[in-house]
């Protein structure tokens, strides 16, 4: 459904840019939260919607005939806002990963369920051009990322310093960017995580927060993947190295940083291509669906149950590394 009365929070969130030209031809964007309207790029996404700046986001889900919501913002404060707009029957999208544990995420998910409000989320490399050639192998038996973006000084310098404090943010760089590529190998796989070994690292930026991190997962067939993430690339206007390598039945498929992708098959013939690895362009096309199947409950949009599987290694990689059970 289109030009349905929106509402924003968190706009201050650095995907909100990303999503912001699409919101304003899909939606009719009623209201603009953040935590700090002063920010100028909350005053120039609210320009560009035409819509009024709000700091109380309480007062936002209460405005009359909300149709959608889009929560971004501390992660703190995220599953508080979900269950807001679950008691009001407003369907939203939210950023993943929805709250600083798996309790949170999981109460959100069964509120949601019990009152039949849809909710989605954008892992916005499901349906992409590195997911697409990955595909190419098959069902994956052994997959490997490679993820590192830049500096967490970014976060300071673009309004978003909650990301460097753990109270907040309740982690770094595996919270915030491993979901999509644990994401990736379990909906090929259509298995999910049995065993996690994992290390944190903040070796290189000495912040609060983890700069680097590995993961293996093993699922219960014993497919496994290797998942690496990192704010350890400079700044620059490359953004980030990635590559990726995928083994399945029909073969190995394997995304270079550069975007050179290539395909063995099984019989020996090698298929060369170039795509774009850069997620931001994925953002567009994914606010294009959530208008298009807002009104079939997100039909073919990743679920609640979807995130919960994937959060759930990775909130465990938090608590093997710290020693307790602290985001259970």
């Amino acid at each position: 459904m289109t030009n349905v009365r929106t509402i924003i929070l968190g706009a201050s969130h650095w995907h909100v840019p990303l999503c912001a030209q699409a919101i304003a031809e899909e939606h009719d964007v009623i209201g603009v939260g953040d935590d700090d309207i002063s920010l100028m790029q909350v005053q120039q996404l609210a320009k560009v919607w035409g819509a009024p700046l709000e700091a109380d986001w309480q007062k936002l889900v209460d405005l009359p005939d909300v149709g959608l919501a889009y929560v971004f913002g501390s992660h703190d404060g995220m599953a508080e806002k979900c269950l807001a707009l679950i008691e009001r029957g407003i369907p939203f999208v939210v950023e993943k990963p929805l709250g600083t544990s798996l309790n949170e995420l999981s109460a959100v998910r069964q509120a949601a369920a019990a009152a039949g409000v849809p909710a989605t989320v954008p892992l916005v490399q499901r349906g992409g051009p590195t997911e697409k050639w990955l595909a190419k192998a098959g069902r994956p038996t052994y997959q490997r990322t490679s993820f590192v973006a830049g500096p967490p000084s970014r976060y300071l310098e673009n309004g978003n310093g909650w990301m460097l404090d753990p109270g907040k943010a309740a982690g770094g760089c595996l919270a915030n960017l491993a979901p999509h590529f644990v994401d990736l190998f379990l909906r090929g796989c259509d298995e999910p995580a049995a065993h996690v070994d994992s290390r944190l690292s903040s070796v290189l930026h000495r912040q609060a927060v983890e700069d680097h991190a590995s993961l293996i997962i093993t699922t219960p067939q014993g497919r496994e993947a290797i998942v690496e993430v990192g704010y350890a690339f400079p700044g620059s206007p490359l953004k980030r190295y990635c590559s990726f390598t995928s083994v399945g039945e029909a073969g190995f498929a394997s995304v270079d940083s550069d975007g050179t992708a290539t395909f063995t098959a099984l019989d020996g013939t090698t298929e060369v291509d170039k795509i774009n690895v850069d997620s931001d362009p994925l953002y567009d096309p994914f606010v294009r669906s959530v208008a298009r199947t807002l009104d079939d409950g997100f039909r073919g949009l990743t679920t609640l149950a979807q995130l919960e599987n994937v959060m759930r290694p990775i909130w465990q990689a938090y608590d093997d590394q710290h020693g307790g059970k602290e985001h259970a």
